[in-house]
């Protein structure tokens, strides 16, 4: 009986077990299954989520706001006389940062300036010493004339006289005064042509000394165009809008040029470098669009585009790029620099500082299949 009895307890247990499975109850059943359908339904979302959409867009961490600043450095050497800004001031395009003192610079330009004058009283002396020549080959002209006619009346009396002295009408000696009175015009009209020419050829060796002094003065001029823009150098001026950073200049201080006064930030044309892994970029483009989060903003989600993208890793452009072809080597995927155009409003750019760091997403989807129609387009060339 009693083992009749533990039997039945034991079959009766079992079947309380059976009756009491959690897979037995229709309502547990039913959660089970919509639970799994909802997984499933999540797995195929983001499998197709991912596909669609997902699997396009590409980030990076690496990237920072950047602007293309300018190095405010004088062309020339001197104390610096004033210093018109502060750190941090907003500037305008020309406005005026500093000045050096430039009362050499100004003595330079006076001097060159007297040249020039100099120059041009020679010139005008010259002039008037060819108005004189002028007068001189007149009067050359004259003379030689005269001497002309006075041969030519030697000449005459010559031929007159020659007959009657060869028929003894008129004495032997007359007609020797008059071939010597020939003789004298000969040669005097020979003195008034060399007269003449020596006038004219005056004329040359004045002009010459005329083109010397322009030439004198155009050289001054030149000289005098440089001393100014030497001397407009003494006072720096601002080649952008911006904002002055690192200003290190004093009053009193001698700069040589080239030396580092202060840097000018403009700061509404910033922009971002973000440098994406070379696996990154197969299918980025100029254009795409790119969310953008800034550290500094956490709540904050600006917009922007790929603006272009660097001409070679920066590997390339360090200061001691790689020599693989050289002992090891050891395979690393490399960065390349992407441009970021940011398109925000200047209440959010006034918050951008260049060196912020922020995080970049790129939706390449406007290159999708593009990888591969170019190896189809490799396949039918082959």
């Amino acid at each position: 009986m009693d083992m009749v009895t533990q039997s039945g307890d034991v079959a009766a247990d079992t079947g309380e077990e059976k009756r009491s499975s959690p897979l037995s109850n229709p309502k547990v059943r039913l959660g089970l299954l919509i639970l799994a359908v909802i997984v499933a339904g999540g797995v195929l979302w983001w499998y197709l989520r991912n596909e669609s959409y997902g699997k396009y867009q590409q980030s990076t961490n690496d990237a920072f706001v950047q602007a293309d600043s300018v190095i405010v450095a004088p062309r020339v050497g001197g104390y610096v006389e004033r210093v018109f800004v502060q750190e941090n001031a907003e500037v305008r395009r020309g406005q005026q940062l500093a000045l050096l003192d430039n009362r050499d610079y100004r003595a330079q330009t006076s001097q060159l300036q007297a040249q020039i004058e100099a120059a041009r009283a020679s010139a005008n002396t010259v002039q008037a010493q060819i108005a004189e020549q002028q007068a001189s080959a007149e009067r050359a002209q004259a003379q030689l004339a005269a001497a002309q006619a006075d041969l030519a009346f030697a000449n005459r009396e010559v031929a007159r006289y020659r007959p009657l002295a060869a028929s003894g009408a008129e004495p032997r000696e007359r007609l020797d005064q008059l071939v010597q009175q020939q003789q004298q015009a000969r040669a005097q009209l020979a003195t008034r042509q060399a007269d003449l020419l020596a006038a004219q050829r005056r004329f040359g060796t004045l002009r010459t000394q005329v083109e010397q002094a322009h030439s004198q003065g155009r050289a001054a001029e030149a000289q005098l165009e440089a001393a100014n823009v030497t001397l407009e150098s003494t006072v720096l001026r601002s080649s952008i809008a911006g904002r002055v950073g690192d200003l290190a200049v004093r009053v009193g201080q001698f700069v040589q040029p080239g030396t580092r006064l202060m840097t000018i930030v403009p700061t509404q044309q910033l922009y971002i470098e973000a440098n994406f892994k070379e696996t990154q970029v197969g299918l980025m483009r100029a254009g795409q669009p790119v969310r953008v989060e800034v550290d500094a903003l956490p709540d904050l989600e600006l917009t922007g585009r790929v603006a272009s993208f660097a001409p070679g890793t920066g590997a390339q452009f360090s200061v001691l790029p790689p020599q693989n072809a050289t002992g090891n080597f050891t395979k690393i995927v490399q960065r390349i620099p992407v441009r970021i155009a940011i398109q925000a409003g200047p209440e959010v750019r006034r918050l951008l500082i260049p060196g912020m760091s922020v995080h970049v997403t790129v939706d390449t989807r406007g290159a999708k299949g593009e990888l591969e129609r170019v190896r189809q387009a490799q396949e039918g060339r082959r």
